[in-house]
C-alpha cells in the first residue's frame, strides 16, 4: 500500500473530502461517538463548509491520493479560530490565546492549529497520515484537540512531538472530553 501522493485540494475533490471525512469519523470513533452522531452526518452541509474553507485560502488543505481515490486529507491554518467547531472540523480544532504562550513561557510566533487529520482505515499504518501532517504543520509549533479518550491518536501525535498541555475543554459537537496538545518546532 505505498502507491500514493500528496496533493492540495482542488474544487473537484470537495465533495470525495466530505465523503472520507464521514467515513473516517465512523471508522475511528465507532466506539467513542455516540451512534446518533456518527448517523447525523450531511454530505452536502460538510462539503459546503470544506469548500467555504478552501475557496477562502484560510487553511493548508493537503489531500492522500491512492491512484484516483482520496484516502486522508488535513487541514490546518496559521490562524487559529478561538471556539469554531462544526462537522468539517469535528475531531480537531483548537486556539490557544497568545496570552497563555507568553504566561507559560512558550514562544509567542505564530502556531498552527491543527483542525483535521483523518486517514481511511485500510490506510492506517502507512505513512499517509505522516506526510500529511508535514504537509499540513511542516515543523512549526503548532496545537490540536484530541479525544481524551482516544489513545491511538494520542500516541501518534506524541510520535510527532505533540505533548499534552494539560488544558481541557468539552467538545461542543460530541460533548466528550478533549485535551489540548502542541507541539513546539526543532
Amino acid at each position: 500500500m505505498s502507491n500514493w501522493r500528496i496533493a492540495p485540494l482542488t474544487a473537484n475533490r470537495v465533495t470525495e473530502l466530505a465523503a472520507c471525512h464521514i467515513a473516517s469519523w465512523r471508522e475511528a470513533y465507532d466506539e467513542l461517538v455516540p451512534a446518533h452522531i456518527l448517523d447525523g452526518f450531511d454530505l452536502e452541509r460538510s462539503a459546503i463548509n470544506w469548500e467555504r474553507r478552501r475557496a477562502a485560502g484560510t487553511h493548508r488543505l493537503p489531500i492522500a491520493l491512492a491512484g484516483d481515490c482520496l484516502i486522508g486529507f488535513a487541514a490546518a491554518t496559521d490562524a487559529p479560530t478561538p471556539g469554531r467547531r462544526d462537522e468539517a472540523s469535528a475531531g480537531h480544532a483548537a486556539s490557544i490565546p497568545s496570552d497563555r504562550q507568553s504566561s507559560a513561557g512558550r514562544s509567542t510566533s505564530p502556531v498552527a492549529e491543527l483542525e483535521a487529520l483523518y486517514v481511511r482505515s485500510a490506510w492506517h499504518g502507512t505513512g499517509v497520515a505522516d506526510a500529511l501532517i508535514e504537509a499540513a504543520a511542516p515543523g512549526s509549533p503548532c496545537t490540536l484537540w484530541v479525544f481524551a479518550d482516544y489513545p491511538r491518536a494520542q500516541a501518534f501525535y506524541r510520535r510527532h512531538g505533540f505533548a499534552d498541555t494539560g488544558d481541557r475543554r468539552t467538545d461542543p459537537f460530541t460533548l466528550l472530553p478533549e485535551q489540548l496538545w502542541r507541539r513546539e518546532p526543532g
